[in-house]
């Protein structure tokens, strides 16, 4: 009896594939909405509306079709579904079949694995500007661990090479991460040097406020002259210091004297050596005529999203999704007329360089290195 052979290549594995992104996009939404709100992906395990909370249906859940058969609402509430919940499972469920035509099935389970989290990355940092760690830790993790058994994604733009010792694939995979995390690493160091600080002097004293959170999910507000910053975009590090030369400080609506206020992601210190927690203030403003904000120029979890992408793909790789990404950001940055100073989330734009070379910009390398070898 003859063995009985899978036919990869057939046009009927799409249809899986497919199914399987849609599925995959499906919970990707659960992870973009409860990760960065501290929230178990696990716990509740029924997805749930964030307005009236209550427990979605499974025939309310279906990737793909629900929020059309519901037209972008809510069962319960009505209360609408952001259109980011049906582009996220139409994107996976795109870019599964993408990985699958474009590689071989043996490397297609870790693409899968990559671009899920390339797509958790990119609404997440799109949205609350922060890359979480245990994504680009997971994916690093896999990706040295495939190149033990696959290396073909390191060396995609590389000529076909005889088979080599499985460390080969775990060195190339661990040279591709430290190119890309310390690349990048430097050049959050030279911007942390050169943008860290913002020292805004007022004209005259200008009111400011700490501004509760609505709601759990929202962050505190630092409030001045009619310009509101979240939390976590002031205290990044544990390091960072808000400093504020003040005419008038009130705690719990006190007067608490004049001078220079320092604020920390969690206590304050008073013109008077006094340290308070904040969790102990009620509320807390005054005037300011002069503000020291800290600011990143690129947050940390870039560069681990960049070493996750060397691990996978290689060191050329890094290269060339570093150039792409600028590529991207500078154009976005124009058609969305971000001006210079604005932030602007930098791992979507390294998520679409890595794709841009994975369907096919390894091949402008292949070009590049060909012509610059022959120059």
């Amino acid at each position: 009896m003859d063995s009985l052979v899978l036919d990869f290549s057939s046009l009927w594995w799409y249809a899986p594939v497919i199914a399987l992104g849609a599925c995959v996009g499906s919970f990707l939404n659960v992870v973009i909405y409860r990760l960065p709100l501290g929230l178990s992906v696990n716990q509740p395990k029924r997805s749930f509306c964030p307005l009236c909370r209550k427990d979605i249906a499974w025939w309310h859940n279906i990737p793909l079709l629900s929020w059309l058969l519901l037209r972008g609402r809510c069962a319960s509430c009505a209360a609408p579904i952001p259109f980011r919940y049906w582009l996220v499972e139409m994107l996976t469920a795109l870019l599964f079949a993408a990985c699958w035509h474009q590689q071989s099935a043996n490397a297609a389970p870790m693409l899968f694995v990559f671009i899920a989290l390339l797509v958790a990355i990119t609404f997440i940092d799109a949205e609350h500007q922060i890359i979480p760690l245990v994504l680009t830790t997971l994916g690093s993790v896999a990706a040295l661990l495939f190149s033990c058994f696959h290396s073909d994604l390191l060396h995609l733009a590389d000529l076909p090479m005889d088979p080599a010792p499985w460390w080969h694939g775990l060195r190339d995979s661990a040279l591709g991460w430290v190119l890309g995390f310390f690349g990048l690493w430097t050049v959050v160091l030279l911007g942390k040097l050169a943008f860290g600080k913002k020292v805004i002097a007022f004209p005259e004293a200008t009111a400011w406020e700490v501004v509760d959170a609505a709601t759990d999910e929202d962050p505190l507000l630092f409030r001045c002259d009619g310009n509101d910053i979240p939390w976590y975009d002031l205290f990044y590090r544990k390091s960072d210091r808000l400093i504020l030369d003040c005419t008038e400080i009130f705690v719990d609506q006190k007067p608490a004297g004049s001078g220079t206020l320092l604020i920390r992601g969690e206590e304050i210190t008073l013109p008077d050596g006094n340290t308070v927690a904040l969790e102990k203030i009620k509320s807390l403003s005054g005037k300011t005529t002069r503000a020291t904000i800290p600011r990143e120029a690129m947050g940390m979890g870039d560069p681990h999203l960049l070493g996750m992408i060397g691990a996978l793909l290689g060191g050329p790789a890094v290269i060339f999704t570093v150039s792409a990404s600028a590529v991207y950001a500078i154009g976005a940055a124009v058609l969305g007329r971000v001006g210079f100073g604005k932030p602007l989330p930098y791992g979507p734009f390294l998520a679409l360089g890595a794709v841009t070379w994975l369907f096919g910009g390894w091949r402008l390398w292949q070009a590049y290195t060909s012509w610059a070898q022959g120059y």
